[in-house]
């Protein structure tokens, strides 16, 4: 939209988008809205509602139903040595939402909101395509860089707060053998964190990761003095300025952390 407009943001930067409590701002932007973008029901299950309610005259363009949209089941368990089997990737039911993280699924979603934009004004279309395009190439750009930032960290294991990144894992190669928490927000019970300390200990973790809204007590129960390597990701972009740059850089910025953290 950039020369064109400036779209509104429902979830405050630096909130959690899995529980939420809209502004009156925010509903009204949505009352107001001829086009609203969401990842998924997965991600935001409080919005549904909302969005019937309140943006019921607004063209609503869920992401992760897109064409080309690569999807990743869930994995259960709180060590992921057997999750290669992708035989129920079908089942969406199960489907993991953090999916902004393979910069792909980036890709496909500027086309996109490029097209849809486009549908309710026409006169811009070009533009929009224009911007979607120079988009891609940016993010073209950071991929390139994120792989050779992390070449020196392939085959380093690694544990993570909670489950978000098998996205971003798989895109890139990295190897992440846990995740403390079960899913989103959800308190560990005792036997994932032995689970969790067991596979510290036993598979020579590289490094272990916090999240910066998280309790970082927990990162410091899982390791005990086990001597392994700490540091914070931010799937989010929390800890980054708001602005049209902040997609690439939360990206780069998680692969610098995890190449700082598995080359200490």
């Amino acid at each position: 939209m950039a020369g064109i407009g400036t779209p509104d943001l429902i979830i405050r930067h630096g909130a959690s988008p899995h529980a939420y409590s809209l502004r009156p701002s925010e509903a009204a932007a949505l009352e107001k809205a001829d086009l609203v973008f969401w990842v998924s029901e997965g991600l935001t299950p409080w919005l549904k509602s909302r969005l019937e309610i309140l943006a019921s005259k607004a063209q609503v363009v869920e992401l992760m139903k897109a064409d080309g949209t690569v999807e990743l089941p869930y994995r259960e368990g709180a060590t992921f040595a057997n999750h290669d089997d992708h035989s129920g990737i079908d089942d969406h039911s199960g489907i993991d939402p953090h999916s902004w993280l393979d910069p792909e699924n980036g890709k496909v979603w500027l086309g996109v909101m490029a097209s849809e934009l486009s549908k309710i004004d026409p006169s811009n279309a070009d533009l929009y395509f224009q911007n979607a395009a120079a988009g891609t190439r940016e993010i073209s750009e950071t991929v390139a860089r994120i792989n050779e930032l992390l070449k020196s960290v392939h085959g380093v294991k690694f544990v993570v707060f909670h489950d978000a990144y098998q996205y971003f894992e798989r895109r890139f190669g990295i190897s992440v053998s846990g995740s403390i928490l079960a899913g989103d927000a959800l308190a560990p019970n005792p036997a994932r964190l032995i689970e969790i300390r067991g596979q510290v200990a036993e598979m020579g973790i590289g490094c272990v990761f916090s999240e910066p809204q998280f309790n970082p007590g927990l990162v410091a129960s899982v390791l005990q003095d086990a001597g392994v390597n700490t540091a914070v990701i931010d799937p989010q972009g929390i800890e980054l300025e708001l602005s049209m740059d902040l997609y690439p850089q939360m990206l780069e910025r998680i692969a610098k952390e995890i190449a700082a953290c598995g080359e200490e």
